[in-house]
């Protein structure tokens, strides 16, 4: 054989391996499918709908460039790791149900051929939904569910980038304490006689279980009463028992985990019964859905909520106010804890799809593990994206994440304001409740 046809046919099985081995490296990619998980029609569509736009906002931005923010993915024109790669997003209606959900995960895994999942709002449909994921040894990064059983699992694909609520259960007992030492902005020191006993209302669902149980840890470790602690009936039609329970119980404090439906029944038929708390506090979920405010009008006014974003976040991190106003643009309301935590879960997926260099779930899972996102690039209130184990038993946990108490004040022509931490108050406390007209 003639030297020019040895090297030829070498230089051809080199080629070959290469291609066999690393079929990715000379084809192109031209998309990377994300499936999103997200109750998209019952009762938490109105939810469903504000984290879906929050997560294509996020895509929209990684596909397309935009140097006014101050953001990498903002400069990238797609994943620059994956020759511009744009994101798509293949979404998924829960229903609200875990049984569906997870037939949702499995069918985007093994139909759609997605790399990875994002979802699923709800902590029992994401329980059901990142079981699919582990079984088929794809990647399933977790935004918005804060059950804090679900980083307890020790799986190997679930990663959880929202804080759970035992950081925000803590946030509100620090509210307390430190309403009682004067902490407060505008607000002299209350007697906790004035605050306690603590009346608890939370939905039967595994968000709820793990918020009623929470608020009861602490409240027995900080040294708190609780009157009345009880779970209800999911999307109850009538919460008029319920609500006179909680009046019954004498407690100042009234406490909520409820999604949208049963947060507005609850305000409601607090005000036609004439329930007259001292404060009123609510685990974000439907407390701070557009509907809610909508609904109730100048209702909500000195109601407190646990959340995770306030638009008031643009006088302290000027790329959150132009983030809120691209999204209040796009959708006509600004940014909730829950939109701006599905915006963040995009973003981390095209972290660590730029990371990874790759589509294959080892690669992914491996940048996942390494990832730290600062918290300059993120719309949230929080140090940044890290994975690890916060608190005991922990895993693949965000460690970086942190809560806000905002208040409602002055709506409709106001806004929620932050209320806690105290350092980073915007407003005034409005307290005691001022109770409805």
């Amino acid at each position: 054989m003639k030297a020019s046809k040895r090297i030829f046919l070498f230089l051809f099985v080199s080629v070959l391996s290469i291609l066999i081995v690393s079929p990715t490296l000379f084809a192109q990619v031209k998309e990377v499918k994300i499936g999103v998980i997200l109750p998209l029609s019952g009762p938490l569509a109105p939810i469903g709908k504000s984290l879906k736009e929050g997560a294509e906002l996020a895509a929209d931005i990684v596909n397309n460039k935009y140097p006014e923010l101050d953001i990498s993915i903002a400069k990238w024109e797609g994943i620059p790791n994956l020759g511009g790669a744009k994101i798509k997003l293949i979404f998924a209606d829960s229903r609200g149900d875990p049984g569906w959900g997870s037939e949702q995960a499995k069918r985007l895994i093994e139909d759609e051929k997605v790399v990875g999942l994002l979802g699923a709002y709800q902590s029992a449909v994401t329980k059901t939904a990142s079981v699919e994921a582990e079984r088929a040894g794809i990647p399933f990064i977790n935004p918005d569910s804060t059950s804090p059983a679900l980083s307890k699992r020790g799986f190997k694909w679930f990663w959880r980038v929202t804080p759970h609520e035992t950081w925000f259960t803590k946030d509100l007992f620090d509210l307390l304490d430190g309403l009682t030492k004067g902490k407060a902005p505008g607000v002299k020191a209350v007697p906790k006689s004035k605050l306690e006993p603590l009346a608890v209302a939370a939905e039967n669902t595994e968000w709820g279980a793990a918020s009623l149980a929470e608020i009861e840890k602490f409240a027995k470790e900080r040294g708190w009463k609780i009157a009345e602690g009880f779970k209800y009936p999911h999307t109850a039609a009538d919460l008029t028992s319920e609500t006179r329970k909680m009046i019954a119980s004498k407690a100042p404090t009234f406490l909520f985990a409820p999604y949208v439906a049963d947060a507005i029944l609850f305000v409601k038929t607090m005000k036609e019964m004439k329930a007259k708390p001292r404060l009123i506090w609510g685990q974000d979920a439907g407390f701070v859905e557009a509907d809610f405010y909508k609904t109730l009008g100048a209702d909500v006014n000195g109601i407190l909520t646990r959340d995770l974003f306030s638009a008031e976040m643009g006088k302290v991190k000027p790329v959150a106010g132009k983030l809120n106003e691209m999204y209040k643009k796009m959708t006509g309301y600004d940014f909730s804890g829950s939109s701006a935590r599905d915006f963040v879960g995009v973003q981390v997926w095209a972290h660590v799809l730029n990371n990874a260099k790759s589509t294959s779930p080892e690669a992914i899972r491996k940048a996942l593990n390494e990832l730290h996102i600062p918290g300059k690039e993120l719309v949230m209130p929080w140090k940044g994206v890290k994975f690890g184990s916060p608190f005991p038993n922990d895993t693949q946990q965000n460690e970086l994440g942190s809560g806000v108490i905002n208040q409602y004040q002055g709506y409709p022509d106001g806004k929620l304001h932050i209320i806690y931490p105290f350092e980073f108050a915007t407003s005034k406390l409005i307290y005691p409740f001022p109770g409805w007209k």
